[in-house]
């Protein structure tokens, strides 16, 4: 299975290792990825907030570039991936929004190109069952939190892969490499993510608020496929904890992260050293990384 991978400003930048993981562990899975040529920034989030058509012409360029590849386009970033489907959305549904993006962009789009998210890819491209067949460390024991935010499943007529109020695809691919997707209310509330400069103060607030529940609920991790929300909910915690009380250490890893240990991919080839709060204590716990392969390998 081969896509036209976007990958977007954030994992060229502070979410590095959502891409590097996302590469490794789509290799590991025979899935190729081939990155579009001269994209550019999808306008997440300046553009949508400030100017209607230049949110729908930034990402129709990139999808203009993808088009002549000739297969999906997959994105990690949820942001990217929801600003990519609203291009799409507006120009097949509002004919002056598509002539708008073709005086901005200079070409004709037509809103064709697919676009996926990496976990519609795996779990509805790829399967559960060939994600089984690739385990070999399985993440035995360890409770996790699965933590969709805003824009994974909402709105439902743009991003409509999953069920919007409560989506299931990270817990089915966390249980077929052994972890214990545990149940809990905020999966998909707001960390805050658009405040995240000009508001801190609320973004430490709904931050606390999710990061106790999980506590509470009986995670021992949490995951999220979103550079803001793992941003928020790992860069701030000892902020959080200073603000509104006390609650414990919490590693957040990007679903990659965790799907790469249960294949048996290496701490480097995941970027696990780049967690601000360390998850190496809480998987040697488990026993997922007491192998040379989970320290060694490049």
């Amino acid at each position: 299975m081969k896509y036209a991978f976007f990958p977007g400003c954030s994992l060229e930048s502070t979410a590095w290792e959502f891409k590097k993981s996302t590469l490794s562990v789509c290799a590991a899975l025979g899935l190729e990825l081939h990155e579009i040529a001269d994209w550019i920034c999808c306008g997440s989030t300046p553009a949508h907030a400030s100017n209607a058509s230049l949110a729908v012409a930034l990402p129709v360029f990139s999808l203009l570039r993808a088009q002549h590849m000739g297969m999906p386009v997959m994105a990690a970033c949820a942001s990217c991936y929801s600003r990519l489907r609203t291009a799409n959305y507006k120009i097949t549904h509002d004919p002056e929004e598509c002539l708008r993006s073709e005086r901005i962009t200079g070409m004709p789009y037509d809103g064709s190109v697919q676009v996926r998210h990496l976990l519609d890819v795996l779990a509805n491209d790829l399967g559960t069952e060939e994600i089984r067949r690739n385990v070999s460390h399985p993440l035995c024991g360890l409770k996790v939190a699965c933590y969709y935010g805003c824009l994974l499943s909402r709105p439902p007529e743009i991003v409509a892969f999953d069920y919007p109020e409560c989506p299931t695809c990270m817990e089915e691919l966390l249980r077929v490499v052994g972890a214990e997707a545990i149940d809990w209310p905020y999966k998909t509330e707001c960390c805050g993510g658009s405040l995240s400069i000009t508001d801190p103060v609320v973004v430490r607030r709904l931050g606390y608020r999710l990061l106790a529940m999980a506590h509470r609920a009986g995670a021992e991790c949490i995951a999220v496929a979103c550079p803001l929300c793992q941003s928020n909910l790992d860069l701030r915690q000892a902020d959080i904890r200073k603000s509104f009380g006390e609650v414990p250490e919490i590693p957040i890893l990007y679903i990659t992260q965790l799907l790469g240990l249960a294949l048996g991919l290496s701490m480097n080839q995941l970027a696990l050293e780049a967690l601000t709060v360390a998850a190496v204590p809480l998987l040697t716990k488990y026993g997922i990384l007491n192998t040379p392969q989970g320290v060694t390998q490049s």
